[in-house]
């Protein structure tokens, strides 16, 4: 099954479901159906990165928001291209999946845990390198969906 089928078909069971769903509370549900698995992959993913790197540096959160940030590039670009226009999948996806895996507030913390142990060097390339690594990945989601779509 090929993944525009596969996203198709999953939109359309889920805006099923959703439409039962009193429209006040539709958009909530879409978000927090998409936050727990984002936060829970977050939560697991740094723990692996930590213990197999250590955690000198945030290993984790760098790669978390780059990925993150590459997905959203292909998950626009994909409902774009073909049309979705489901915005309770938007919000399951950009917003609640993408949204609670992906971290600024994690980012912030973790350049200023660098800069108070004394990584200076650590903390400016972290925070340089993900600003623009970030915004790279984004592009680069969206050039690769591009290229696959047509």
């Amino acid at each position: 099954m090929q993944m525009h089928s596969l996203l198709a078909l999953v939109a359309q069971h889920f805006t099923q479901i959703l439409t039962t769903a009193d429209p006040i509370i539709r958009s909530p549900i879409a978000i927090t159906l998409g936050a727990i698995p984002g936060a829970l992959c977050r939560y697991y993913i740094s723990l692996y990165f930590g213990q197999w790197f250590g955690t000198s540096f945030p290993f984790g959160t760098f790669f978390i928001n780059l990925t993150g940030a590459f997905l959203m590039g292909v998950f626009v670009t994909f409902t774009l291209e073909r049309s979705i226009t489901s915005s309770d999948l938007r919000l399951l996806v950009a917003v609640g999946f993408l949204g609670s895996y992906t971290t600024f507030s994690t980012y912030a913390l973790d350049t200023i845990t660098l800069i108070q142990s004394g990584n200076f060097g650590f903390a400016l390339f972290y925070w340089f390198s993900s600003a623009l690594l970030g915004v790279l990945s984004v592009a680069l989601g969206l050039l690769v969906t591009q290229k696959l779509l047509n």
